[in-house]
């Protein structure tokens, strides 16, 4: 009578799934960051927002709406509040927001475009999620002038 070989009767795992677990293990790190990163890429577009003569930094980010914006820099806009979270104002053309995602949840010093009806806004306070907002970037630092109940004139340009 034959005995079965022990090394037939323990199931082995395929090499296929083996390669596979150690992919997914060493890019899961990496998948992460991606998806914690997104809107917010390494190359970026450095502009001030300048209000009565005090410079507020800020970076766009390096995405298809963010580099539009950027070449529609100098603006000279007047920033109105809404909703007591944002400040807003039109600007001279729609920007391309082909590649932008359908929503996005805002949080204090984004700036922003609201896809349906053209504008900027730049938030002050975090918001809800909203459908048809798309960040273009955020500020560097400290945002208080921004901060007044009353209408705000400013100058966006790119810093050189």
């Amino acid at each position: 009578m034959a005995t079965a070989d022990p090394s037939l009767s323990m199931p082995r795992p395929p090499i296929l799934w083996i390669s596979l677990a150690a992919m997914f293990v060493c890019a899961g790190p990496a998948i992460a960051e991606t998806q914690a990163d997104q809107g917010k890429n390494q190359t970026m577009t450095r502009i001030n927002v300048i209000i009565e003569g005090e410079v507020l930094s800020a970076t766009l980010d390096d995405t298809v709406a963010g580099r539009d914006f950027a070449t529609m820099l100098p603006l000279e806009l007047t920033l109105t509040d809404f909703h007591g979270a944002e400040k807003i104002a039109d600007l001279p053309r729609a920007l391309d927001l082909s590649e932008a995602p359908a929503s996005y949840r805002p949080e204090k010093g984004d700036i922003t475009v609201y896809a349906p009806w053209g504008n900027l806004a730049i938030f002050y306070k975090p918001f809800q999620t909203s459908r048809g907002l798309v960040r273009l970037g955020e500020f560097d630092g400290s945002m208080e002038a921004l901060i007044k109940e009353t209408d705000i004139p400013v100058r966006i340009e790119r810093v050189d």
